[in-house]
């Protein structure tokens, strides 16, 4: 399945008007978004007994979207009202075809107290934004700001689906009007405009639906139009097959290099993850001093217990890390490790960045004396996270010393220990942030937090479009390590591994938040917790 672009209100336009041109006429793009928004609503909102659909209808395209959604959903046995807030062309076909199956046609021009608008809403169970879309010009005035403002202030209101973006969202930049209505559910045509996945607009989409227009995909305007956002199709698509006869190395091996004494609960949040997304064996190497506490919390794994110094890998754990790379599909470095100067050397003799030679540590840990890879070490796909990553910006020239491809999970200080901007610097430009330093270094940056990106060497990146507080936890970040070296161990390619565990990770937080009730509660066990009901639902099983 084709990944859903993002694109500008600029780059849709061209899209539309080469479409257009190439024979998908712009009325049969209409009769699809329409036909696809009433789609959405039937499936989100039919229940049994009479439903009622109110349309806040404009003069633009999502107006006539909303007309079409309207007369399909009168088909479909809805009772449906259309609010014209703003004049629609004489004689309208679109207000026609709705009038003959039924539907009642209002005028704000002939309701100036709003009297017949509120008897509908209080009859509607689901309540259509199609009054602007991307032409829209910021701050909104006149009779429709006063309108929206109204209802704004209404003490309770249905369920608001927008029609591709909510009127007064400027679909470029993300700023919003302050009479913008929430909506529960935007409907999106064809792509999603770049401005909906920004703050503040973000707050105001609700869940995003992508409703397809049937657009030649050779257009030439799609060309260079490199961002995506990642949706449950597309993630769906990319998680791998569980062949009936398949056995635990058809799943790969992870490697989780983790924890230190005061870390111990990273080793068993990342570990647990890789094996919850479906890896089929997790090596566990870890201070050999935290082994006792964490064996029995995690039996499935094995163990590979490395030197170590004040309860922190020792220098002399590199050698004990490339011996038992056998079988190692994936390799994951840094939950947990600490900063600690012995744990630097091991990172750097792990990446062949060291020529001391490694001694025989007295518990017998490690082979007999000799150099640490003559050369670089052979390492199996890597992700690094956390302390990791702090511990990598030491090294000249680390993103050379990585296997091709390595998966960089940075939060925004992290991101900031790496590039050597501010925190400032990269929250405000964070799409062109991770792409630029993706390039750069030649690896996958996953820049955390809200709407995550991922951004691929190449220049694609995608945005995953959660933001939720729920996420914002000591430890969250160690799940999501976990569920991206678990999905490389399955041999996912780097790309597309990134983008389906950050897809994965998001979606537990946001199920973890309402089964706790508040997003205050949420634990990162609590997220690790619901990735098996992620999957189900993925699955589509019951």
């Amino acid at each position: 399945m084709e990944a859903v672009r993002v694109v500008s209100v600029a780059e849709m336009r061209a899209i539309e008007q080469e479409a257009n041109a190439r024979g998908v006429t712009y009325a049969l793009m209409m009769q699809r978004a329409g036909e696809g928004v009433a789609k959405v609503i039937q499936r989100r909102y039919q229940e049994e007994g009479p439903r009622v659909a109110l349309g806040l209808v404009g003069s633009g395209n999502n107006g006539g979207d909303t007309l079409v959604a309207l007369t399909h959903l009168a088909q479909w046995g809805w009772r449906v009202g259309a609010y014209l807030v703003r004049p629609r062309p004489i004689e309208d076909p679109l207000v026609g075809e709705l009038e003959a199956v039924g539907g009642v046609i209002l005028q704000l021009a002939e309701d100036p107290a709003w009297e017949k608008l509120h008897q509908w809403l209080d009859q509607a169970h689901v309540l259509l934004d199609g009054i602007f879309g991307t032409g829209v010009k910021l701050p909104l005035r006149g009779e429709v700001a006063e309108l929206l403002g109204g209802l704004k202030d209404r003490r309770s209101l249905p369920p608001v689906v927008a029609v591709d973006c909510p009127s007064g969202v400027d679909c470029d930049t993300g700023e919003v009007d302050e009479v913008t209505l929430p909506a529960e559910v935007t409907v999106c045509m064809e792509a999603v405009k770049i401005g909906l996945l920004r703050f503040p607009a973000f707050e105001y989409v609700g869940e995003l639906e992508i409703v397809p227009l049937g657009l030649p995909q050779d257009l030439q305007a799609w060309q260079g139009t490199n961002l995506f956002v990642a949706e449950a199709g597309y993630c769906r698509s990319r998680l791998p097959a569980r062949p009936r006869q398949a056995h635990k190395g058809t799943f790969g091996t992870a490697m989780v290099v983790a924890g230190s004494v005061n870390y111990t609960g990273a080793v068993w949040l990342s570990a647990k993850a890789a094996y919850r997304i479906g890896a089929g064996l997790v090596r566990v190497a870890l201070p050999g001093s935290l082994h006792p506490a964490l064996a029995g919390h995690l039996p499935e794994a094995t163990w590979v217990l490395l030197p170590s110094e004040l309860g922190v890998i020792d220098r002399d754990a590199a050698e004990v890390v490339l011996e038992s790379l056998e079988r190692v599909t994936a390799l994951l470095l840094g939950p947990g490790w600490g900063t600690e100067a012995t744990t630097a050397e091991f990172l750097a003799r792990l990446l062949g960045r060291s020529e001391e030679h490694l001694k025989r540590h007295p518990l017998g840990f490690v082979m007999p004396e000799k150099e640490v890879n003559a050369g670089k070490p052979t390492l199996p796909p890597c992700v690094v996270d956390a302390d990791g990553l702090r511990l990598l910006a030491q090294l000249p020239e680390w993103w050379s010393a990585l296997p091709p491809l390595s998966v960089l999970t940075p939060h925004p200080g992290e991101m900031s220990v790496l590039t050597g901007l501010s925190v400032a610097e990269i929250q405000a430009n964070r799409l062109e942030i991770a792409r630029r330093f993706s390039a750069q270094w030649g690896h996958v940056v996953v820049l955390k937090g809200a709407l995550t990106v991922v951004a691929a060497p190449d220049g694609q990146a995608f945005i995953i479009p959660v933001a939720n507080a729920a996420l914002a936890r000591a430890g969250s970040g160690d799940v999501l390590a976990g569920l991206v070296v678990g999905l490389l161990a399955q041999r996912v390619p780097p790309l597309d591994a990134a983008v389906l565990g950050a897809w994965v990770h998001g979606q537990a937080g946001l199920l973890a938040a309402r089964q706790l009730g508040h997003a205050a509660s949420v634990l990162a066990g609590d997220i690790l917790e619901q990735v098996p009901e992620v999957l189900r639902l993925m699955s589509g099983r019951v």
